[in-house]
């Protein structure tokens, strides 16, 4: 590996899974579009609940604002951040996406997450409740 994730060799029972979520996956705020796609996936990690991404061209760009934010997971690598702006609102770090994921990882290249306490998700037109698969604390 050219890129191998630092957090396995610490913890390698560790596991982080990337599956597709099989249903479409839609992002508003306050009734804006955001996003939708038929393409996301769910990651499933040790100690975690389930996060979906969704990949970038499935976003809509005029809807976000990348930011200065930065953070690091040892499994997945550096998250950028960015912000949605939409009708006047601006929802700060809602948006976060591995650019340069660690091979182990390197599925999740090209697609982003949201908050789901900042967005309001639907799968397959129903909503998704913030207790639910998605949410990310």
């Amino acid at each position: 590996m050219a890129n191998p994730a630092p957090g396995f060799s610490k913890h390698p029972n560790y596991e982080v899974n990337i599956e597709p979520l099989g249903a479409e996956l839609t992002v508003r705020v306050n009734g804006t579009l955001i996003a939708t796609s038929q393409r996301a996936v769910e990651v499933t990690e040790t100690k975690h609940r389930p996060v979906w991404y969704i990949p970038f061209e499935d976003i809509d760009p005029e809807c976000v604002s990348a930011t200065d934010t930065d953070t690091f997971c040892p499994f997945k690598g550096h998250a950028s951040y960015w912000s949605i702006v939409s009708d006047d609102t601006t929802i700060d770090d809602a948006i976060w996406a591995y650019l340069q994921p660690y091979d182990e990882c390197e599925t999740i290249r090209g697609y982003a997450s949201f908050y789901t306490n900042k967005v309001d998700l639907y799968l397959d037109g129903e909503a998704a409740n913030n207790d639910g698969p998605g949410w990310v604390e």
